[in-house]
């Protein structure tokens, strides 16, 4: 199989992206609509009572069933039940109660207004919205004359509110619709003091209907707090009239004063009943008995949307019972979060050492503690605890952090913890904190994955030390810096130093540390600017540069392959690219070489400056054999394999637009790379060498297609310069064969060594290869796959899963019209399997 004559399957990039899309069924907005909210179809008619009254129904979509939650309409749910059960109950109030309650949450406590108006201002809408307006009724009433003049107000006024005219006002603004709100809540206070208690009743009814309708859901939040306020109005005149009724029975003599305590207790009871009869109402907020069951009776509201407002409402008037609850109650991590995320940083602070004591006792199964010490940490870094708490709880709450394993989890509670730090505590505390950070994120590079949070804890201590003799007198300060490891992060961190520096820093300095600090900032800096510059010069020139920014040069020059000839010219991209290729030798790390100038090549070929390209790239080749092949990573050494074997993977992913130098032959960049691979004195019983070579053939693969994957704009690659070439891609092919020669060769020495679980994963790495990108047409190539397949499952080390998962995928694309001889291979693969 050696001898095979390797040849690359033709693609079609487009096709095979268009195949990888998912289906899209077409929806038909009718009245079914997956995502319509479910709706309760009410067939039922009203009664005719009176003459002239008419009988209507209310329906929608009949094609969608009722949920259960919705469909309590018949007296049995849990507010019309609660009449009966409560019957026996009689309800005290005490208004100086309810004033402790108001005055027992302390100054710091945010006040509802403040709340409003940054939910009235957050959340708006530009959509159309709609209301009804309650304006009674005003047809003909036909009781009879015997009946009370009394007796037929009340009754008129009650089917009033069964049958009473209504007008739907449509395509409101948000101001008219705020507008209309305020319209029924003056007229609400109008109808209760006019006497006309139902026609109260019936507004704050409609109100309350008005809530069950998200279907603007963005507003949703702002018309709960517009609506809400006329509830709480139609609380106040309620518990008003009782509370004067209250005071007035207490200022009568005896016996009167018992006759009329009778009185009130039915009038009392009369009101709670009357509104625990009313679905759309939530009675009685406010009342600490009734807790409980109003959680409850909230699990009966079916729209999710409309409960979980409910339920804030109900913390809103209630906090100091939801606190001891709190306290109380098991699995309370979820609410008590909730708590310190609502309410003010202020009131928070100030009972610091009371939420501590909470989370500590919370199950750390159900909530996280490092999610609830953050939230603390967010209110803490804006609001000030007593001072002597502070210490305890930076402690405590450290204890905690330090403990989480997982590195993510731990910077983004460390992060918000570095703000309460820095604003109590002096530098040492600070540096513990960094020593602690360097010490969870340095292991498995996890701060390449944690810049964002990084760069915060920067800016934090920034914001508070401004003094760069202390700052720079930390211990671990320039070590976090080392964490910056990313080009662009480290220079925008080195910037966010020296502006402060330059702020701050108003008198002259020679402290010794301070300099050798900012020189190795500033040279930071200054060595990472040049691609940058090229970069946002082509932006600006958006690709089409001009005479002294271009950066092309004619054939002539590309033949004499200097790269320092463009120095002397007048193009800025040529002079960027001579700067860098002259300054990037004097680094002394190996790597930060290798990738400065891959980096450098590839800006070099975004701006079409094709001579400063090669040159860049081919002195990349050349430095190949000074890798080391062990270096030192966090003071330890480590083998430098997976570093080489990444820069590899990317210069072959950028050779591929890179097209040949006149002089240099075909593939020149390919061939030097790999005759340095090959020369490479790599560790003992290791595969890299055989896994650049299976890396290199889907490049080689990619190289024979009539159109190129991917190209740089006014760059012509090889597809252009050749043109789908005979001897092009004979040289293709025949660089293929030799280095699955070498493979292959590489398998047999393993086999010799027995070395199978080794063997096993480099024979399916190249069965993956020849099945992705070669032509399985080829008798001979066929074979070799089915080859590979069996060497790969002989000795048990292929998983399973994966096998499965691959012949799953041979068969779908084998529905392929150009991909039908797949199935024969298929059928080879599963019968060796089952043998």
């Amino acid at each position: 199989c050696s001898k095979t004559w390797m040849r690359s399957r033709g693609r079609n990039y487009e096709a095979e992206l268009q195949r990888c899309r998912p289906e899209g069924a077409p929806v038909e907005f009718g009245d079914y609509h997956p995502l319509k909210p479910i709706m309760v179809t009410d067939t039922k008619t009203r009664r005719g009572a009176r003459k002239g009254s008419t009988s209507s129904s209310s329906s929608s979509s009949s094609s969608v069933p009722p949920d259960p939650l919705s469909s309590m309409l018949d007296g049995t749910d849990p507010l019309s039940m609660f009449a009966a059960a409560s019957a026996s109950e009689t309800p005290t109030m005490s208004h100086s109660k309810k004033e402790q309650d108001e005055d027992a949450v302390g100054p710091d406590f945010e006040p509802w207004s403040s709340k409003r108006g940054e939910i009235l201002a957050r959340f708006t809408t530009t959509e159309k919205l709609s209301i009804n307006l309650f304006m009674g009724s005003d047809r003909g009433k036909t009781w009879s004359s015997a009946v009370s003049e009394k007796v037929r107000t009340r009754l008129e006024e009650l089917d009033d509110l069964e049958e009473g005219s209504q007008r739907e006002l449509l395509n409101l603004s948000q101001q008219d619709y705020a507008n209309r709100i305020e319209e029924l809540n003056q007229s609400l206070k109008e109808a209760w003091a006019s006497d006309q208690k139902v026609k109260a009743l019936k507004i704050v009814i409609q109100c309350s209907k008005l809530l069950s309708d998200t279907s603007v859901i963005q507003f949703y939040p702002s018309k709960f707090v517009l609506i809400t306020d006329i509830l709480d109005t139609f609380g106040r005149l309620v518990y008003d009239r009782i509370w004067t009724m209250y005071i007035y029975i207490l200022s009568l003599p005896q016996p009167r004063h018992l006759q009329e305590a009778q009185y009130f207790s039915e009038t009392c009871l009369n009101w709670f009943f009357k509104i625990a009869s009313i679905r759309e109402l939530l009675p009685r907020f406010g009342i600490r008995e009734t807790l409980p069951r109003l959680t409850a009776m909230i699990r009966g509201i079916g729209d999710p949307l409309v409960a979980a407002y409910a339920r804030a409402y109900l913390c809103r008037i209630l906090l100091t019972e939801m606190m001891e609850r709190c306290k109380k109650l098991g699995n309370n991590a979820l609410l008590l979060n909730s708590v310190m995320r609502a309410f003010s940083s202020e009131f928070v602070a100030a009972r610091a050492t009371d939420f501590i004591g909470m989370i500590k006792d919370c199950d750390e199964a159900g909530f996280p503690k490092h999610l609830l010490f953050g939230s603390l940490g967010r209110s803490l870094a804006c609001s000030d605890p007593p001072e002597s708490e502070r210490l305890t709880i930076l402690n405590e709450a450290w204890k905690v952090i330090t403990k989480v394993r997982n590195p993510q989890d731990y910077i983004n509670c460390a992060e918000i913890w570095v703000e309460f730090t820095c604003r109590h505590f002096t530098k040492r505390e600070v540096n513990t904190i960094l020593a602690d950070i360097i010490k969870h994120m340095t292991p498995d590079r996890a701060f390449e994955d944690a810049y964002p949070q990084l760069q915060s804890v920067i800016r934090k201590i920034l914001n508070y030390f401004h003094d760069f003799s202390v700052l720079f007198s930390m211990e671990r300060f320039l070590s976090f810096l080392d964490m910056f490891q990313k080009d662009s992060v480290r220079v925008e961190v080195c910037r966010s130093i020296m502006e402060v520096f330059i702020k701050h820093q108003v008198e002259l300095t020679r402290d010794p540390v301070i300099l050798n600090a900012m020189l190795h900032i500033c040279k930071t800096m200054h060595d990472s600017t040049v691609n940058q510059l090229a970069m946002e010069t082509r932006r600006v020139m958006r690709g089409s540069h001009s005479r002294k920014t271009a950066g092309q040069l004619s054939s002539e020059n590309r033949k004499q392959g200097s790269v320092l000839t463009p120095c002397f010219s007048d193009s800025l991209l040529q002079a960027c690219a001579a700067y860098s290729f002259i300054t990037i030798p004097s680094l002394s790390s190996i790597f930060s070489r290798l990738s400065l100038y891959l980096l450098s090549g590839q800006v070099a070929l975004a701006n079409q400056c094709l001579s400063q390209a090669d040159a860049f790239l081919k002195a990349a080749v050349s430095i190949l054999p000074e890798v080391p092949r062990s270096i030192s990573v966090e003071g330890k050494l480590r083998s430098s394999e997976s570093f080489l074997l990444d820069f590899i993977n990317n210069f072959l992913a950028t050779v591929l637009v890179v097209p040949d130098h006149p002089e240099h032959g075909v593939l020149y960049l390919v061939r030097g790379l790999l005759n340095m691979v090959q020369d490479y004195t790599w560790e003992d019983n290791s595969d890299a060498k055989v896994r650049v070579y299976i890396s290199a053939l889907p490049l080689l693969a990619a190289m024979c297609q009539e159109t190129y994957l991917y190209s740089i704009p006014k760059v012509d690659s090889n597809e252009t310069l050749y043109g789908g070439d005979p001897k092009f891609l004979s040289e293709i092919n025949k660089l293929c064969e030799t280095l699955i020669g070498q493979i292959l060769d590489h398998l047999k020495a393993l086999s010799r060594d027995e070395s199978t679980k080794r063997q096993g994963a480099v024979a399916f790495s190249l069965f993956g290869i020849l099945l992705a990108h070669g032509d399985l047409r080829n008798n001979k190539l066929s074979q070799l796959a089915v080859n590979l397949w069996n060497l790969s499952h002989k000795h048990g080390h292929c998983e399973t899963r994966i096998s499965v998962r691959t012949l799953e995928y041979m068969k779908h694309q084998a529905q392929q019209p150009n991909m039908v001889h797949l199935s024969d291979t298929v059928q080879r693969l599963t019968l060796q399997s089952r043998t």
